[in-house]
């Protein structure tokens, strides 16, 4: 089976609770806090794995997370840093948010380095960061924050300089066959591939390049169609286009019929993806010439070269997958035209810089009034909340000075919040004081 869309849910680790302890040694009165730090938690990591080229691997398990940071312990010792996890993807994949479709990453970029798509949450402060000399024994501690989660769309848009488009069986596999190592599955029936074959061709001069042979498309496949909309996706990257077309016509189909339709399916997927160059491959030639003299009349060769020069597309080339013939000039035109054409499209982030860091550092404070219940939300306030011992005067006095400082009690007051109405933070309920 082949997969090359699908959702997961990933989540970091948390981070691990600073410690509450205090020195204790035999004939050391008043030992001061040596509550350790919690460790940081794991952080999910993405790794081009150049042994696949399908995401089957996600088919039945959807949710990854990494594992939690420990707390920190007496005697100033740090708890172990969580374990990433390491999430292995094949090359051309893209990341991509999965509610607003905006990309994150593309696993292409950067030579397919590792990529960070959530990072674990920080590990808390133990007690003896806390020490002044006004409170020396300070008996609470920070917890460890929340690791990064969300959901996220991973498409494979494979990296191929070449994609082979045509109708059902023209014979792209069979051409595809010939021009490469690769051995895909050939039947005398539609639909045969189903799914995309790569293949690397080498070139007269030494070189070489990547070729997909793309699932026949046909018409209506821009709307589901078929199998071909499906795998449109696999040609995005391509910088060139080899169409091939049943020239014979041994199904009864026109060729130039043929040409327009797929021309138009690919319009209507992408505008952008439908103006790459092309070269028309009339297979199928040995059917209807010998010696390159063409017997039959059924096919009017001028008219179809006519149709092709004035769409831009220069002259076709004639071949047969089956005895061989043309199939060098193919591979050598198509050679010629890679060497001038741009490398293969990355996809930059639709994130910018300013949006990772607000995302990442910014305080983003929602205050709701239900009934004059004043309910207050924001993923820094409940890691924060994390950190106190309600309990303890000392740990309520220092939440209390951080969310006047970060301006909560000011936007309450903009709220409307008067003397004796109930504010509750992640179930923490207080009067407010105006």
């Amino acid at each position: 089976m082949f997969i090359d869309k699908v959702d997961i849910f990933v989540r970091a680790g948390d981070g691990g609770d600073g410690a509450v302890s205090f020195r204790r040694e035999k004939y050391v009165p008043n030992g001061g806090p040596d509550g350790g730090d919690g460790g940081r938690g794991g952080n999910i990591i993405f790794h081009v794995d150049e042994g696949i080229n399908t995401l089957l691997a996600f088919r039945y398990k959807r949710k990854f997370t990494a594992e939690r940071g420990e707390n920190g312990k007496g005697g100033k010792c740090h708890g172990r840093n969580g374990i990433d996890e390491i999430i292995n993807v094949p090359p051309g994949t893209v990341i991509m948010d999965a509610s607003s479709g905006r990309i994150i990453h593309d696993m292409s970029s950067d030579d397919g380095a590792d990529f960070i798509v959530c990072k674990g949450g920080r590990g808390g402060w133990g007690n003896r960061h806390f020490s002044t000399p006004t409170r020396q024994a300070p008996r609470f501690a920070k917890g460890g924050t929340k690791g990064e989660e969300r959901t996220v769309t991973l498409e494979l848009k494979m990296l191929a300089d070449v994609g082979l488009i045509g109708y059902p069986s023209v014979g792209k596999s069979s051409v595809l066959s010939r021009i490469s190592a690769a051995r895909p599955k050939i039947a005398e029936y539609h639909f045969t591939t189903l799914s995309p074959n790569l293949g690397v061709v080498s070139t007269y001069d030494g070189g070489g390049f990547v070729a997909a042979d793309i699932p026949g498309l046909i018409e209506g496949a821009a709307e589901g169609a078929g199998l071909g909309h499906e795998f449109l996706r696999h040609i995005d990257r391509c910088r060139l286009l080899i169409h091939v077309v049943d020239i014979a016509s041994t199904e009864g189909r026109d060729p130039i019929d043929d040409i327009e339709k797929i021309n138009s399916e690919l319009m209507r997927y992408s505008p952008e993806l439908a103006t790459r160059p092309q070269i028309i491959a009339a297979n199928k030639f040995d059917l209807i010439a010998v010696d390159g003299e063409v017997l039959s009349d059924e096919v009017d060769i001028p008219a179809f070269e006519k149709f092709v020069s004035e769409s831009g597309w220069g002259e076709p080339i004639y071949i047969s997958a089956a005895t061989g013939e043309g199939l060098e000039a193919l591979v050598k035109r198509a050679s010629e035209m890679l060497s001038v054409l741009p490398p293969i499209a990355i996809y930059e982030s639709d994130y910018t810089p300013e949006e990772v860091a607000a995302g990442s550092g910014e305080r983003q404070t929602e205050i709701k009034n239900e009934n004059g219940r004043f309910i207050v939300e924001g993923d820094w306030l409940y890691n924060l909340l994390g950190q106190i011992n309600i309990d303890d005067y000392e740990s309520l006095a220092f939440f209390g000075k951080v969310i006047e400082n970060a301006g909560v009690i000011d936007l309450l007051r903009k709220k409307g919040a008067k003397d004796g109405d109930t504010v509750s933070i992640y179930g923490f309920e207080f009067d407010f004081v105006n």
